[in-house]
Formats: C-alpha cells, sequence, structure tokens
C-alpha cells in the first residue's frame, strides 16, 4: 500500500470529531488531500506507447471471430517462477509458455513469440494483457509475432476473463504457493491437453481442441458459434 492511499484513507474516513482531531494533527492543517500528481500526469507504463483495450476491433468483444488471445502470468514461489498462460477466446483453446528461470519482458517476449508462430497466420488475431512489466517488450512481440497487443485497463481483470477463468482451472494443477520451475516443458504441454480435453458448456460441450480442429479444417474460417 502505498503512502497515498494511506492519506487518502484518512482523509476520507475522517468525519465530525475526529476530523477536527486530524486537521490539528497534520502539519497542513489540510481537510482535503492534495494528490502530488494530477491524473492527466500520469506516468507512461512502458517506454513504447500501449494500445489499449478501447481500441480493440469490435468483432474481439463478441467471439465472433476466431484468433484473439487473452495473456498473463500465473506466478509461483519464489516469484522468479512463473508460467505464461494464453487462451483463445471463441474455442477457449490454451498453450502453456516455459518461463522456468524468470518471467521478465524478454524472456516472455520470447516465450509468447515462440508460441504465437507455432499458429497459421488465422490465429494470430490479437493479444491482450494487463500493464504488467513483463510486457515491456510488447511491441517487439507485435512485429516478431505479427500480433497486435492491447492492454486491459489498471486493476480489471475481468477484461480478460477468459484467461481468468482458465488460470483458475490451471491451479489444480500448479498451486499457489508452489515451485513452478519444477515443472519441465512436456508436463505444461500435457496439462493444456487435459485442459483442451475437457468438454464446455460455453462450446456446447465441445472441448476447446475439438472446436479448433472444427476451425482449422474449415474452408472458410468464419468462427464458431460460443456463448460469451
Amino acid at each position: 500500500m502505498s503512502h497515498e492511499t494511506t492519506y487518502q484513507a484518512l482523509y476520507v474516513q475522517g468525519r465530525g470529531e475526529l476530523r477536527r482531531e486530524l486537521t490539528k494533527a497534520l502539519r497542513t492543517g489540510r481537510t482535503r488531500r492534495k494528490p502530488h500528481r494530477q491524473p492527466y500526469e500520469r506516468r507512461q507504463r512502458f517506454v513504447e506507447p500501449m494500445v489499449m483495450l478501447s481500441d480493440r476491433p469490435a468483432e474481439v468483444e463478441d467471439r465472433a471471430v476466431p484468433g484473439h488471445w487473452e495473456g498473463d502470468l500465473i506466478i509461483g514461489t519464489p516469484n522468479t517462477s512463473a508460467i505464461g498462460t494464453l487462451v483463445e477466446r471463441s474455442t477457449r483453446f490454451t498453450m502453456l509458455v516455459h518461463l522456468p528461470q524468470r518471467h521478465d519482458a524478454i524472456a516472455v517476449r520470447d516465450g509468447v513469440v515462440a508460441a504465437i508462430t507455432t499458429l497459421p497466420e488465422q490465429l494470430r488475431g490479437s493479444l491482450t494483457w494487463d500493464q504488467g512489466s513483463e510486457m515491456g517488450l510488447h511491441h517487439e512481440i507485435k512485429v516478431q509475432a505479427d500480433l497486435p497487443v492491447y492492454f486491459c485497463d489498471p486493476g480489471s481483470p475481468w477484461q480478460r476473463g477468459t484467461n481468468e477463468n482458465t488460470n483458475g482451472l490451471l491451479r489444480q494443477y500448479f498451486p499457489k504457493g508452489t515451485d513452478l520451475s519444477s515443472h519441465p516443458r512436456d508436463h505444461l504441454a500435457d496439462v493444456a491437453a487435459r485442459l483442451n480435453g475437457r468438454p464446455r458448456k460455453s462450446l456446447g460441450w465441445d472441448t476447446p481442441a475439438e472446436a479448433l480442429t472444427r476451425l482449422l479444417s474449415s474452408p472458410q474460417t468464419n468462427g464458431v458459434a460460443t456463448t460469451p
């Protein structure tokens, strides 16, 4: 918790006699907190400007067009261990990114690019991620994987709801508080295969693997019918 949050809590919660005592105790004597930085002065998160979720094509939202992915990390202990998760919005197909040593911007860039470039071109529509520091090289992911990257608003995990739900399922195999670096690449592939072989109500009880196979075997890729 930052000092700014602490000050804001004191000012907001102070009422009646508590507010009067608070005013006397504070050196400034103010009854309202003056933020040190105005909202319009907010610092740029990354060197390269982010493209926000609000600029993402409307076709992504209704899941009618396949190839749009949501991504995130699940973190283990120590904090150096992590697994990258990539989930396709239309089919719920999941890929896991092996990050055994570190999950900085370079490792995540290399892992995501390696995973995405195994896919056919029609499945490289976009990637949506949060504003974690691991995406500091998002512009290089865009170029190397030919994949536009969009960012969620701060503190808005529901904007990656498919990925958040998948991460919850993955905790069955990768419990919180465990060392994720102990899982080799082939084990990650096995776990992803189990998830992709699990029937989903949102897919009419098809599995993500079946939905993806049907998609790739279709002469024209027009998307798959799903329930958001």
